[in-house]
């Protein structure tokens, strides 16, 4: 069973910072998430600032481990530049965390997604008790399956999904927690 962390505090590691996203945040989020280099591949309705806002606000009061979607804000640590952001939510299956993860384009390609994953995994099976931790992604998005990989995840399904009438193709990613 899950464990709720109700005493969360930011994950560390080498350069970044995952802390509990704020509203003060949204902005910021809302600039990379409207690009449409991010957005294209993103399931997202909204991604205007005040939709974000809102979304901020309805997590804020939700533990991690919790039932629904809790987002954590990257920071750069020596600068505090808030650079992406990554989430996580119990699945509908026992012990199952899904994960999400978005990196601003300017900050792409220099390894922050790959540390900030690999940081978002070992939270939930160390603090959060989960036995598997799983990422959907477009099939397309194969920077997404990149990082996926190495992160020590692996390619279990691919799947055919239907969005406001278009088909889309998915990945589902997972990494169990004796295959660490």
């Amino acid at each position: 069973m899950l464990r709720e962390d109700t005493d969360f505090t930011p994950v560390l590691t080498e350069r970044l910072r995952l802390r509990r996203s704020v509203l003060d945040d949204a902005e910021a989020i809302a600039t990379y998430r409207s690009n449409p280099v991010v957005s294209r591949y993103q399931g997202w309705d909204r991604t205007d600032a005040d939709s974000i806002r809102a979304d901020l606000a309805m997590m804020a009061s939700r533990a991690p481990g919790e039932p629904g979607w809790v987002q954590f804000t990257v920071e750069v640590r020596e600068t505090g530049a808030l650079i992406g952001d990554v989430g996580l939510s119990p699945a509908d299956e026992p012990d199952v965390v899904k994960i999400g993860y978005t990196i601003a384009p300017e900050y792409q390609g220099l390894g922050y997604a790959t540390e900030a994953v690999n940081a978002l995994i070992a939270y939930a099976f160390d603090s959060l008790g989960a036995d598997v931790v799983r990422a959907y992604a477009s099939a397309l998005n194969l920077p997404s399956h990149r990082v996926a990989e190495r992160v020590g995840m692996r390619l279990v399904e691919r799947f055919e999904g239907v969005h406001d009438g278009h088909v889309w193709q998915g990945v589902r990613f997972e990494l169990r927690r004796d295959e660490r």
